[in-house]
């Protein structure tokens, strides 16, 4: 709002503008739009979405099950527009439906990672002495497991022997439980490592020592206080997280230990491809491997944006 300012020989000053202070917030959402690879990934990763969205709607998994012999096989055509695997499945279908459990399997062990990693490093700073010590040593003793070696035994000796299940409608084999628990449980270690060293300075802030003058309870602090202004390196551990939790269960299907059959993600169609690479049936790995790289890419851009977004120190200045 411009205001006019009367001096004393009554000329009239004009009185530039005071632009208002911009939120956190803002300031985030601004530095994040500056980052113009980070908006094209969210905006991919949206389109695919909204793709897998739609799809399912209109797609059901039966139909992306559905045996047909006498199409098996078929290249992209205007009935099949992806072509058809080695029992006349429609690829296009089990494209949308694989895309549903691969990012079903990554959002939800990644959830579990975050509140693991966020849980552990923040009590081990806020209470410091024998529980640091504890917790730290333990986070130390599962850096040290190969994750995905974990994956692959317990996906071999459990995955089979859990019995499916049906969530909204679909249904899913028991080794997806398998792989988001053990993506879940050895991913957590970094995020509890960042988590520790932000709140080990967050909690000798004044406004700290306030709340605790105040009789804030340490939940309440611990909470309210300290988790909320960590947010930033949790929000993008989480998004780069998200890529490698969707990559590792593909990696995992892609040998047979991941999800099974009739539950269709993208490693275990890659799985049943990889007998027809040499015999020309392209059309089978193309498609899976092409939604498994774009959907990383996004991910990661988005992921590269939002650490930028947060470093106030970034060089993408507004």
């Amino acid at each position: 709002m411009t205001t006019d300012i009367v001096s004393l020989d009554n000329t009239i000053l004009k009185h530039e503008p005071v632009e208002k202070p911009m939120t956190p917030g803002q300031l985030i959402w601004r530095r994040f739009r500056k980052h113009r690879m980070a908006v094209l990934g969210i905006i991919g990763f949206g389109l695919l979405l909204l793709f897998i969205i739609i799809g399912s709607v209109l797609i059901s998994e039966k139909d992306a099950n559905e045996v047909d012999l006498q199409a098996r096989l078929s290249p992209p055509s205007a009935i099949h527009w992806m072509g058809t695997d080695s029992t006349g499945r429609d690829i296009f279908a089990r494209i949308i439906h694989g895309g549903q459990i691969s990012l079903i399997v990554g959002t939800l062990a990644v959830l579990l990672s975050v509140g693991l990693g966020t849980t552990i490093g923040g009590l081990a700073a806020y209470y410091g002495g024998w529980v640091d010590s504890i917790l730290m040593r333990f986070t130390e003793a599962m850096l040290s497991i190969p994750s995905l070696f974990l994956l692959i035994v317990l996906g071999k000796l459990f995955g089979r022997d859990v019995d499916t299940f049906t969530i909204f409608g679909s249904t899913f084999s028991g080794s997806v439980a398998i792989v988001i628990l053990v993506i879940g449980i050895t991913s957590w270690m970094f995020l509890a490592r960042i988590v520790r060293a932000n709140v080990l300075s967050l909690k000798e802030m004044d406004y700290i020592s306030v709340a605790k003058s105040l009789g804030s309870s340490d939940m309440r602090i611990f909470f309210r206080h300290l988790i909320p202004n960590t947010m930033g390196a949790i929000i993008v551990s989480t998004t780069l997280g998200l890529a490698g939790a969707i990559l590792s269960e593909a990696y995992v299907s892609f040998l047979g230990l991941g999800v099974q059959p009739p539950t269709a993600s993208w490693g275990n169609m890659l799985t049943s491809a990889q007998s027809f690479i040499q015999k020309g049936s392209w059309w089978m790995w193309v498609f899976p491997s092409v939604f498994i790289v774009f959907t990383i890419l996004c991910v990661n851009l988005i992921g590269d944006g939002l650490r930028d977004a947060f470093d106030p120190r970034s060089s993408r200045h507004l």
